[in-house]
């Protein structure tokens, strides 16, 4: 089993909603920093010839966030197919190692100067599959 890239994430007010915990819509920005932190340390050299366009992501809420907590977002591959790769990602409370939201997100390369889908490069795929796991998460 390979580990997962990990990022910690600091939870301001602004993040929360009337009831005082994390927003659902705050959730997506810390898998978005943190796949996107990710993809930096795979891929450092990304040009405009290649790029990536989130073709899907679904959430699941399992406990709430509050402002002021560190949380960690664990991001793993878990499928590499033609044109895109699937990714799981995990948020946590490392204090007390409860989950509290875990999703799924589909990522399709893509050539803006064309404007269309294209294959994963051979390097991205390596670099990839090297984060590919095998059974369970955690």
């Amino acid at each position: 089993m390979t580990t997962a890239h990990e990022i910690e994430v600091y939870i301001r007010f602004a993040e929360t909603d009337a009831l005082g915990h994390v927003n659902n819509t705050s959730y997506f920005l810390y898998f978005e920093e943190a796949r996107t932190k990710f993809f930096k340390e795979i891929l450092p050299e990304r040009n405009k010839n290649l790029s990536f366009i989130l073709a899907s992501i679904k959430c699941q809420y399992l406990n709430q966030a509050f402002a002021g907590q560190t949380l960690r977002v664990c991001t793993n591959v878990l499928k590499v197919g033609t044109k895109s790769f699937t990714m799981s990602q995990t948020i946590l409370s490392p204090d007390t190692g409860i989950t509290i939201a875990e999703a799924e997100a589909v990522t399709v390369c893509f050539n803006y100067l064309e404007q269309k889908t294209i294959s994963i490069p051979e390097r991205l795929r390596l670099k990839l599959e090297n984060h590919l796991i095998v059974g369970p998460i955690y």
